[in-house]
């Protein structure tokens, strides 16, 4: 798979504020982390996240957005379209061109950018607030839960306006995207832990900040899946099973509880690391996708990815 083209801050969306940040190894931590016991590894887990937090502080609302969106959220799944199976960097973020059609409604990933005509150009920072963790457009029509706003509710306040400030330097591309058709009433499952924006003080928790991350990354939007694609967050929480198909085949949704056999238990941290920011399993069989996102996770700092993984840790074991 072709990796994910994503400006340089000498490219041109860098003169818009688009500044990706680069994935900093830190082989000290790595060897202290690997050579001490478990105490001194929550320790150096927290220490990171203090800096990271204390880093997040620091750092501009348009350049954190961009972490949040590109390392993250992974935006470019459903609103970038593709050809031939790859992501068309040119037309980025202007309308995804995969179909959703199921007998609630009709839709594809809208024209995110701030075109006036076929974007969101003419919308406020607060409409786009709103779409994100409401779901609602400025019409006051409410989205369907393919726009995974539900996941979205948990996003802090500083993180919230900082997407939308990020979103605001994307170059407007002209591309119209068919509008979605509503054919029922739309459903809202609402994620557990989730229905309020966490607090800065929260994120300095390492299991609660690895959960705001899997929530922000809607990864329980598959993962709490069941066969029949219905959502079930009580009884179903990271058991997978649902089969997705595409141009790719088939991929079925992993266990990633912490059930030693059908689970992913028995991993160590490093190929649950290796899992995400290299898009392969444990015997190094890639992923497909959806889940195949190394492009955007191998972004995410060391920090977060020790969040992630020690949230992941305590998954209850589902067979």
């Amino acid at each position: 798979m072709s990796r994910l083209f994503l400006p340089s801050p000498e490219s041109v969306y860098a003169s818009r504020c688009c500044i990706l940040p680069t994935r900093r190894r830190s082989t000290h931590k790595t060897a202290a982390i690997s050579s001490t016991g478990g105490f001194l590894k929550k320790s150096i887990i927290c220490a990171a996240l203090f800096a990271a937090i204390a880093g997040a502080h620091a750092q501009p609302l348009v350049e954190r957005g961009s972490y949040l969106v590109n390392a993250v959220m992974a935006c470019d799944g459903c609103h970038t379209p593709r050809e031939k199976g790859a992501l068309v960097m040119a037309k980025r973020f202007a309308g995804g061109s995969q179909v959703w059609d199921t007998p609630s409604y009709t839709v594809r990933g809208t024209n995110i950018t701030p075109d006036p005509k076929s974007g969101i150009g003419k919308w406020t920072p607060a409409e786009i607030r709103r779409s994100l963790i409401e779901g609602v457009r400025p019409t006051g029509v409410q989205m369907a839960q393919q726009m995974p706003f539900p996941f979205y509710k948990i996003l802090t306040a500083r993180d919230l306006d900082a997407v939308v400030a990020y979103m605001l330097t994307l170059a407007p591309i002209d591309n119209a995207v068919p509008p979605p058709l509503y054919k029922a009433a739309m459903r809202i499952d609402l994620v557990p832990g989730a229905t309020r924006p966490y607090t800065e003080e929260e994120l300095r928790d390492p299991v609660k900040r690895g959960f705001y991350l899997a929530t922000i990354a809607h990864c329980m939007e598959c993962h709490a899946r069941r066969p029949d694609g219905t959502q079930d967050y009580k009884t179903w929480w990271g058991k997978g099973g649902y089969v997705f198909t595409g141009p790719w085949g088939s991929a079925v949704t992993s266990n990633i509880t912490s059930h030693p056999k059908a689970g992913i238990g028995a991993w160590s941290d490093a190929e649950i690391r290796r899992s995400l920011t290299h898009g392969v399993s444990r015997d190094g069989r890639p992923f497909k996708p959806p889940m195949a996102r190394q492009e955007f996770y191998s972004r995410m700092t060391d920090a977060d990815l020790d969040a992630l993984v020690a949230w992941i840790r305590t998954l209850p074991p589902l067979e």
